[in-house]
């Protein structure tokens, strides 16, 4: 017996009755057509009122924001936020409109709260960096990287496990809340999360030690490495570059750097004491000027020097016989990653035909590719291009966070591509930026 219920005629009649449309296979060319070009003016309507283009997402995000509204007569509503915390709250939408859109992957500068229950636990040491990270009293891959692992180094001394745990299988977790403060403070470099990838490697060798090591063994091991490593891969490393760099050098050279590195700087001041005739031109640009402190102690040992700002590239590239530049990493495309306004000078001293020269330690060679200054920078903060010797009532830029309309980006770093470096001055030799595959895979 067949029974012949109403599930069917229903279904389809619910089917057409649905939002009063035709199914597409009943549907015309022309009804196709026009059906479409109204989804594409609703998803334009959409974007526009800031809204995502997908009509599933745009409907759950304003469920989202009706259930997180007060709504009229629930208790909630008798709470008002205070005036204090109205301004707050009305700068920090401000602060948010004055942001680029398309760099909001990028972490905001922020300042370490020291006084969190958080950080209760953390070594004072840790805390005391961090706060210099953040304050960019501590600025240069180097600087902060034998900082960093010094202070490592003490915590790895001053740390006892608990009695349930040995040394060896304990300190990376209690390493991990120091690490992780510092990344919150501020951005690490790439050289930073190259040691902090090393050091992890190490102790991870010294648990799988057979027999296991005492905690007194593991410990001072643990330490000795760290010593080593700023020993031979940044003290000696630097040493070594100077000497190979003094290949490139000599008499009458007319030598452009840009800000500050310290191992350019040591590689300038080995050349004076060895007796070359060279000038320098010291590039600068806003806002830390780090150039003026390498002019300072280039002048104070008897170099001839001249002090331009980055506008003024092309002016003194006329004089000038050779670029040394340092670097924050070379990454693994044979690109330069260094302090923002390297690529501008690198690549302006390649269209004058001028070698470009790079000092980098082997430590900085990390397995990335990147090949633009957008997908990993790091953000500084945007009221230091405004600060002037301009009194602030009368500088047009000190209420810039007011004007809905304007947007200051304070990038601190760069990439220079391959094609514009000449060469690289390491400690393992002068090689092309080219081989930075091979120098990472014999050193990682």
């Amino acid at each position: 017996m067949i029974i012949v219920g109403p599930s069917h005629d229903t279904a389809q009649g619910g089917h057409q009755a649905a939002g009063g449309r035709k199914s597409l296979k009943d549907m015309t060319k022309a009804e196709r057509r026009a059906l479409q070009e109204q989804k594409v003016k609703e998803k334009q309507g959409r974007m526009a009122a800031g809204l995502p283009g997908s009509a599933k997402k745009a409907s759950e995000q304003e469920a989202h924001k009706k259930v997180n509204s007060p709504k009229i007569g629930s208790t909630s509503n008798l709470a008002q936020p205070t005036a204090p915390d109205a301004g707050k709250q009305a700068k920090k939408q401000q602060n948010k409109l004055n942001e680029v859109p398309w760099l909001s992957h990028l972490d905001p500068p922020k300042k370490p709260n020291t006084a969190s229950n958080t950080n209760r636990d953390l070594h004072p040491a840790i805390l005391a960096l961090g706060l210099r990270f953040a304050e960019h009293k501590m600025v240069g891959s180097n600087a902060r990287c034998v900082a960093m692992l010094t202070i490592f180094a003490k915590i790895i001394r001053d740390h006892k496990p608990p009695s349930d745990a040995s040394f060896s299988r304990h300190i990376q977790k209690y390493l991990d809340p120091h690490i992780a403060y510092l990344l919150s403070v501020r951005p690490m470099s790439l050289s930073m999360r190259e040691c902090i990838r090393w050091l992890k490697k190490e102790i991870s060798e010294i648990v799988e030690e057979d027999p296991p090591l005492t905690d007194e063994v593991a410990r001072n091991r643990l330490v000795e490495r760290i010593e080593h490593f700023i020993k031979e891969r940044i003290t000696m490393a630097d040493t070594l570059i100077v000497e190979n760099g003094m290949q490139k050098i000599q008499n009458g050279d007319v030598i452009l750097t840009y800000a500050k590195s310290s191992v350019v700087e040591a590689l300038l001041l080995e050349a004076k004491r060895s007796g070359y005739e060279f000038r320098v031109i010291v590039v600068d640009s806003r806002p830390m000027f780090e150039g003026k402190h390498l002019l300072r102690r280039l002048v104070s040992a008897g170099i001839e020097c001249s002090y331009v700002l980055l506008s003024s590239l092309y002016v003194v590239l006329n004089t000038v016989t050779k670029v040394i530049l340092g670097a924050h990493a070379l990454l693994n495309n044979g690109a330069v990653y260094s302090r923002i306004g390297t690529a501008m000078v690198a690549m302006a001293a390649s269209d004058k035909q001028i070698p470009v020269i790079v000092c980098c330690e082997t430590y900085k060679f990390v397995n990335r590719t990147q090949v633009d200054s957008l997908v990993l920078n790091e953000m500084g903060n945007a009221d230091e291009l405004v600060k002037s010797s301009i009194p602030s009532n009368t500088n047009p830029l000190s209420n810039w966070r007011d004007l809905p309309n304007l947007r200051l980006l304070n990038l601190l770093y760069d990439v220079t591509p391959s094609k514009h470096i000449t060469l690289v001055v390491t400690e393992v030799g002068l090689i092309p930026c080219t081989s930075a595959p091979v120098i990472w895979r014999e050193y990682k």
